[in-house]
């Protein structure tokens, strides 16, 4: 049986983030009459709050409706007993894909009813509770306003932050400046609540006029702001001729303004492929995107509703007005940005806005999504959480700190990463594992490995690195084990980026967990029973020279040993063959710089290089693909640490066990282009046939250890 509990509540956001009780509710909002809106009950949550002196705190909204109090009648009221979860596993279920713009039209219905109400807050139902210690995200809608438009990220978004969306009214009328009054006095009550923690604030097309507004109001406030297709170029839009002309236009033509305005903002087979997994055939995936547009144009119909003439009229209006108040006041935003820029946005000069902003703002970073519309976050190809972590952008105090701020891989994560990014290379290369067990033997697989951290995996790194790949699919795929791999900082430094940086393998490299080569991280690591990825050879061993093809370039300096003990982490070295297979060197570093103006750039290019290691260069190469052959790994016995830590704090000591992972490695190597020989699957056309027609890939077999 359903009971029903009505209670009177100010529209504005009470927010204390130890008294947070949700309950799926019912909004209704009056201006002295009854005129009733009813929101979702599938859809909405109230986060409630001690509501005594909430009005007296935020103060009221002036300007367009003017309401001062909801009545909200909470229905199916429910106590959570679940605590939030301090960490996330390992490919954990995101739900990216599982909703797409059909979804958002569905929800709209409900939202747009008429109640005459002020602007206000929701917390998506499906976000449900995010981590320990989560930052609050606070979304600010584009030109319709219903504050849907994370719909398809609610549930990823929803682990790692307290998402609070905007909703604005089909009728309300409430003014620029107000409307950032009012999500400025949130932020505001949240900084009160939460000092030290950052406040997000996302801004899709208009919202990101507002987040900057906000952001320039209040510089002494840890905001990271995430524009997405920000309308400060308003004033360069596609959409300004249509003032004149929508006020022109007879009522009984606005219902073909929804279909113009659809194929302005937003590309519709985008919008239809989120929902269709990239591994189908290609005849099933043709179906179902034609299917998906067959349903999803006829429903386009509901932007009419979603944005009356009236209201579309206000709203360029208002979208003016925002982007003139906004663009005056860029130089003083201090916060972090992070901007995503859209290549066919059909609506706004996006591309040439994020240059523009990039100039005029003092901490801006870009992600440039060259096949997406306007509506970038309704589409195919972008995960906002991905996006934040592969960045870096994800923290939960003031820095962002590589160890605890971590955000295991998800399973859409995993798919996209080792299927589309690196899929046709780990197709090529067809990486075969083994592991040594504790009494000597070679199998298949990695049993050999502990399942339990720390564990600190020394190896040999291959040209360009490209045995990491596989590396880390693989423990993801057998164990479930996340490999923190030990980067150069040059990945992390910026100076890699430009206007034009797409979400690249650098960005996904960030999402799988590589941080920079500190001693600091390395002990927060092993301090949170983590399996570490190191290479003591670095970019020398990964950018080494023609003829020194497995030879390993390790420093005199054993601190990883003693670093290991001093957390009892278990060692083990592994060595991987197969770049000779894959690609030949042709020219190296001391070939290309006989070469006039090559040699100038390799010089000029070489001063901006962050260097970790006296003997380390930037080392340009050019290299000749080859038809494939396989990439093997063979991981050595386990060598415990526990208990060594004194003993190791005598140099001879730790040298001794340094020398000993060394040569554990240069023996993994030896064995594996030994036995490479008798593998009957090591050419690709081999390994194909049997792909087709017996196994998968992990599974096609190799030499018997």
């Amino acid at each position: 049986m359903t009971s029903s509990v009505t209670f009177r509540v100010s529209p504005y956001l009470p927010l204390n983030s130890q008294f947070r009780p949700r309950c799926r509710v019912q909004a209704s909002s009056s201006v002295g009459g009854d005129s009733t809106v009813s929101s979702s009950p599938e859809l909405v949550v109230l986060n409630g709050a001690p509501l005594i002196e909430e009005r007296e705190k935020l103060g009221a909204l002036t300007g367009g409706n003017g309401c001062a109090v909801s009545k909200i009648e909470a229905v199916e009221k429910k106590e959570v007993k679940k605590e939030a979860k301090e960490s996330l596993e390992g490919l954990w279920d995101d739900a990216y894909g599982t909703k797409s713009v059909k979804d958002y039209l569905e929800c709209a219905r409900y939202m747009i009813r008429h109640d005459g109400g002020p602007p206000r807050w929701f917390c998506p139902v499906e976000c449900g509770r995010p981590l320990n210690d989560s930052p609050v995200l606070l979304f600010l809608p584009g030109l319709d306003g219903t504050g849907l438009g994370l719909i398809l990220h609610h549930k990823a978004l929803g682990r790692a932050f307290e998402v609070w969306c905007l909703h604005i009214p089909v009728y309300d009328r409430t003014p620029f400046e107000d409307l950032v009054t009012f999500v400025e006095k949130t932020v505001k009550a949240e900084y009160a609540s939460s000092p030290h923690k950052p406040i997000y604030l996302v801004g899709d097309s208009f919202g990101g006029c507002l987040a900057l507004a906000v952001a320039a109001r209040n510089p002494t406030i840890d905001l990271v702001v995430i524009l997405v297709n920000p309308a400060t170029s308003f004033g360069r839009s596609q959409l300004q001729p249509l003032l004149p002309l929508l006020e022109a236009m007879p009522d009984g033509l606005h219902f073909t303004v929804p279909y113009l305005l659809s194929f302005v903002v937003g590309d519709p087979v985008k919008m239809a492929t989120v929902d269709i997994d990239n591994m189908l055939p290609r005849t099933v995936a043709l179906e179902k995107l034609s299917v998906n547009l067959t349903s999803l144009l006829p429903r386009l119909s509901g932007l009419a509703d979603i944005i009356p003439r009236e209201t579309l009229l206000w709203k360029l209006k208002l979208l003016k007005s925002a982007a003139s108040y906004t663009n005056s006041r860029l130089h003083a935003v201090k916060a972090e940005v992070l901007l995503l820029a859209s290549g066919k946005d059909n609506m706004l000069p996006s591309h040439d806005e994020a240059q523009r902003l990039t100039n005029s703002l003092k901490n801006c970073r870009v992600r440039y999504f060259k096949d997406n519309g306007h509506t970038l976050l309704l589409e195919d190809g972008i995960n906002l959480l991905t996006v934040i972590k592969g960045t870096h952008t994800y923290r939960r105090r003031r820095r962002h700190d590589y160890v605890l701020d971590f955000l295991p891989p998800s399973m859409s994560e995993y798919k996209v990463a080792f299927n589309q990014v690196v899929g046709p290379f780990r197709n090529a290369s067809s990486s075969a594992l083994f592991s040594t067990l504790e009494d000597g033997k070679i199998v298949r697989g990695l049993s050999g490995v502990p399942s339990e951290g720390p564990v600190l995996l020394v190896g040999y790194h291959m040209l360009l690195g490209l045995e990491l790949f596989s590396l880390v699919e693989e423990f993801l795929r057998e164990k479930n084990v996340i490999v923190r791999g030990i980067a150069h900082p040059m990945l992390f430094s910026g100076k890699m980026e430009n206007l034009s940086s797409e979400f690249n393998l650098m960005d996904w490299i960030k999402v799988f967990g590589a941080v920079p080569v500190t001693g600091s991280n390395l002990f927060k690591l092993f301090s949170t029973k983590s399996h570490v990825l190191l290479y003591p050879g670095g970019s020398r061993e990964a950018g080494h020279y023609k003829g020194e093809e497995y030879k390993l370039f390790w420093p005199d300096q054993p601190e990883f040993v003693r670093m290991a003990a001093r957390f009892g982490a278990t060692i083990v070295p592994f060595g991987t063959v197969g770049e000779d297979d894959i690609a030949e060197l042709i020219l190296d570093k001391n070939d290309l710089m006989k070469i006039p103006l090559v040699n100038d750039y390799i010089r000029d290019s070489s001063r901006n290089t962050i260097r970790v290691r006296e003997d380390e260069a930037l080392n340009i190469t050019v290299i000749l693909p080859r038809i494939p052959g396989r990439f093997y790994y063979l991981f050595g016995k386990p060598i415990e640490t526990r208990g060594r830590y004194e003993s190791l704090k005598d140099r001879e000591n730790a040298n001794e066990l340094y020398s000993q992972v060394k040569s554990g490695v240069e023996s993994c190597i030896a064995y594996l282009l030994k036995k490479r020989e008798e593998d009957p699957y090591r050419n690709i056309f081999d390994r194909t046939v049997h792909r087709a027609l017996h196994s998968p890939l992990h599974e096609i077999p190799a030499f018997d250890p």
